[in-house]
């Protein structure tokens, strides 16, 4: 239940600020919005206002604004009555105003990621690394957990060599990848100072050795100012690591790994279990993600959106209304099958588990 109720938070909350942009920017240029939807596919609810009709819609995985369009426009009306609505329509707006309304819906996923970052540091404090020698987290399937290590352990020594903190339990771990390591742990129940065997594994980007192991991390309380300031600086940096890899990944130095619907959700049911602070964390970091997916000069997204706006600004020149709908629709197309493929991919994944 607590699962199913984060995913509709995670996924409804992105979705909503994303189109608000769209929507708010749309109003601020004087463009008539005939819907503001939440979901796809079948009405479920509408509401229909003084000029828009506000909908939620059967599938929760998306949303969109519609609006005035020129076409839309009938030709039954009087020449000043179609002026007037020409002007209100999307394609009688400037080159800027169309490519702020269209921009303005990535941008506030990137906002929404700043907004909750700056609230978890102000509300819940700053994640700090302990200095201490002692396992924080032991991650499942990796050589620690295979050793019997434990959250709370405390490794004394590596290979004869003290560690007396968690810098000189690295340095040793680091060099020594594919060695079979002695370590030396005093059990955080018992207290008995075991040795045991582990090899660590190497991570094929760094190169350095890892058993699996996370320090402990403590929560310290800061100011407004300095939660701003970690806010905006965890916005910016994921939002590099995130274009960094999808630039790897499409020279090939990294292997693509794309996750679909079925993963995002197993990966916020995670994150609920492990309190609001890492789900609100974790919507910040899917919002940039949702934020960067939009931008992608893919038809059907904004950044298609955008690319055409931009061909036309070039060219000086409009596309037709029919060559508009074609690429929106092989964008549509291609999107939906890549989206069936990757969470045919996550089920497969979860299946041979």
């Amino acid at each position: 239940m607590v699962t199913t109720i984060s995913i509709i938070f995670v996924f409804g909350l992105m979705v909503m600020v994303h189109e608000m942009g769209h929507f708010f920017m749309a109003k601020r240029a004087g463009i008539k919005i005939l819907e503001f939807a939440f979901g796809i596919g079948p009405k479920l609810i509408g509401i229909q206002g003084k000029e828009t009709l506000y909908s939620i819609r059967i599938f929760p995985l998306g949303g969109y604004v519609r609006f005035l369009s020129a076409e839309e426009i009938e030709g039954d009306k009087s020449k000043i009555e179609e002026h007037e609505l020409y002007n209100r329509s999307f394609e009688s707006k400037s080159f800027w105003r169309k490519t702020s309304v269209i921009a303005a819906g990535p941008i506030m996923n990137f906002v929404l990621s700043a907004v909750l970052f700056i609230f978890v540091f102000s509300w819940f404090g700053v994640p700090v690394q302990s200095p201490e020698n002692v396992i924080g987290t032991v991650m499942d399937g990796k050589p620690a957990a295979v050793a019997g290590l434990d959250n709370g352990d405390k490794i004394l020594s590596v290979n004869g060599v003290e560690t007396p903190d968690w810098t000189a339990l690295t340095s040793q771990i680091h060099v020594k990848a594919g060695e079979k390591l002695l370590f030396e742990i005093q059990k955080v129940n018992t207290g008995e100072v075991i040795v045991v065997e582990i090899e660590p594994e190497k991570d094929e980007q760094t190169g350095r050795g890892l058993i699996g192991i996370m320090p402990v991390v403590q929560n310290e309380k800061v100011s407004v100012i300095k939660a701003a300031q970690y806010g905006l600086q965890q916005t910016v940096e994921f939002t590099r690591l995130i274009i960094v890899a999808i630039v790897q990944m499409i020279t090939g130095e990294m292997p693509v790994e794309l996750g679909g619907p079925v993963a995002v959700a197993e990966v916020i049911g995670e994150g609920a279990k492990q309190g609001v602070a890492n789900l609100l964390g974790l919507t910040g970091i899917l919002s940039i993600q949702f934020g960067i997916l939009n931008l992608l000069p893919i038809p059907a997204l904004d950044g298609g959106q955008l690319a055409v706006l931009a061909f036309e600004g070039i060219r000086r020149k409009p596309l037709k209304a029919e060559k508009k709908g074609l690429i929106q629709l092989t964008g549509f197309v291609l999107l939906i099958a890549l989206m069936l493929a990757v969470t045919y991919q996550d089920i497969v994944r979860l299946l041979t588990k």
